[in-house]
């Protein structure tokens, strides 16, 4: 007979004492208050707090933070003065050694529960030596404040108000000047500001990518139209602003047209203001060619690290026919072309194809191949089509969030390649797909986590997996 157990649930706007026991999925401390379970945002694991409570549930509930009666001895004060209203960072307060544990252990958590894995063979999550100003592109939401004036900045969490703010302590520190130069150009000139709401409005959001190696930036403005006025003076103004900052190199100043009502921040028409409509970037010795719309990792130091494992979990020898499925615009096909004898990189959209053949030919890299289709596809297709020589000795896959459809993975599966190199930027969605891998002949060798995102919560997984014998 189960004993009960006498929850006591607290009502909206209660003052409760909690303890801080757990961090969620999300980065909020998990305390109990007389055995319900609150969500609390920005409470740190080891935090004793007066917490506010402001929504419940029948079994769970969520507070925000009144006062810290005794912080945690991993509680640190975040750099940034906006750490906690801005939804970027969601763990600054929490010091970096123990973001890395969360991480560590909220990828061990999920391949345990749902995954069903045992024994996991976890080597020790990659972090960074400085985790600050590491990230190559940044999106600004622009808007209007009370008074009428220019904001930039970044969403507060959970919301689409703007915090006003030039400098991001994740983002490359030529943003400042960048932001400042267009929120002024933007106020001199009384240029329209967009209105999601009521969808007017000219200047929606502004985008900027910055090579890490070459120091190349890029500004692109995302316009509710087709032209901005007064852009020649814009452009000055940038070509003026970048010149006091000699190490950067404004390569392309361009528009992106999005004139829909929608949360998307990108169009699919880009127009050339100054320059080029790309910059160009590396990753080790391979060069790429990045535009406003392709996919590229953010985070340029870690992703050099996050290859380098991908390549070192293929163990290629240099005779192996490997395939790249959700290849992108090639980043990862063009460092295992290094190492093997033939690279087929596939991916859905056309236009990130378009950029990986691109990225081929720049650096001089003959044995790499790409097709534009569903892996699921054009996998099976190809190699029916070649009668076998194209076939699968490694399969690296790099899903989105939402990991493999099942078909995709009942390809592999048929393909029966030796090894199989899974980069997750989910662990949750993860778990589940290897669950399947396991229960299909394959067998999960080995797991790395890597720290791609300081000071949020997400984080990147490699595994690989071997058919079972």
């Amino acid at each position: 007979m189960k004993e009960n157990i006498s929850i006591n649930i607290p009502k909206k706007n209660d003052l409760v004492e909690v303890i801080i026991e757990d961090i969620g999925s999300d980065g909020e401390g998990i305390g109990k208050y007389q055995g319900f379970t609150l969500f609390i945002k920005d409470a740190v694991v080891g935090d004793t707090i007066l917490a506010k409570v402001l929504k419940t549930k029948k079994t769970y509930g969520y507070a925000k933070i009144e006062k810290i009666i005794v912080p945690s001895v991993d509680r640190v004060e975040p750099r940034c003065p906006i750490a906690t209203k801005c939804g970027g960072c969601q763990v600054q307060p929490l010091s970096y050694e123990k973001q890395l544990s969360f991480k560590e252990n909220k990828v061990r958590n999920c391949l345990e529960r749902i995954g069903g894995l045992k024994d996991i063979p976890m080597e020790p999550i990659v972090g960074m030596e400085e985790p600050y100003y590491y990230r190559n592109k940044a999106q600004f939401p622009v808007g209007l404040n009370k008074e009428g004036k220019v904001t930039i900045g970044f969403y507060a969490s959970r919301t689409h108000s703007i915090i006003d703010s030039s400098h991001c302590y994740i983002q490359d520190k030529i943003n400042v000047p960048i932001l400042d130069t267009i929120r002024n150009f933007l106020d001199e000139y009384k240029i329209s500001i967009y209105n999601e709401e009521k969808h007017e409005g000219l200047v929606r959001h502004i985008l900027t990518r910055v090579g890490f190696t070459t120091k190349e930036v890029m500004v692109c403005l995302i316009i509710n139209g087709t032209k901005l006025p007064y852009i020649e003076q814009l452009v000055s103004k940038l070509k003026e602003t970048l010149n006091d900052y000699p190490e950067y190199h404004l390569k392309s100043i361009c528009l992106n047209v999005n004139k829909d009502k929608t949360n998307v921040i990108l169009g699919t028409k880009i127009i050339p203001i100054f320059g080029q409509t790309f910059i160009t970037d590396m990753i080790g010795d391979i060069k790429y060619e990045i535009s406003p719309l392709s996919f590229f990792q953010v985070n340029p130091i870690q992703t050099k690290k996050l290859y380098d494992l991908a390549l070192d979990y293929a163990d290629l020898s240099g005779e192996e026919i490997v395939w790249d499925l959700y290849c992108g615009i090639g980043t990862i096909s063009l460092f295992l072309a290094k190492k093997a004898k033939e690279v087929y990189g596939v991916e859905i959209i056309p236009e990130a194809i378009e950029d990986a053949k691109r990225n081929a030919t720049l650096n001089n890299i003959n044995n790499a191949e790409f097709f534009v289709g569903a892996a699921e596809d054009v996998l099976p297709k190809k190699y029916k089509e070649s009668n076998g020589s194209m076939r699968a000795d490694v399969i690296v896959v790099d899903p989105p969030r939402k990991g493999c459809d099942q078909s995709l993975l009942d390809t592999v599966i048929a393909m029966e390649p030796k090894k199989v190199v899974y980069v997750s930027c989910d662990p949750a969605t993860l778990a589940r797909d290897l669950k399947y891998m396991t229960e299909n002949g394959y067998e999960v060798k080995k797991v790395r986590p890597v720290d791609q995102f300081p000071h949020s919560t997400h984080v990147e997984t490699v595994c690989q997996l071997t058919k079972k014998a």
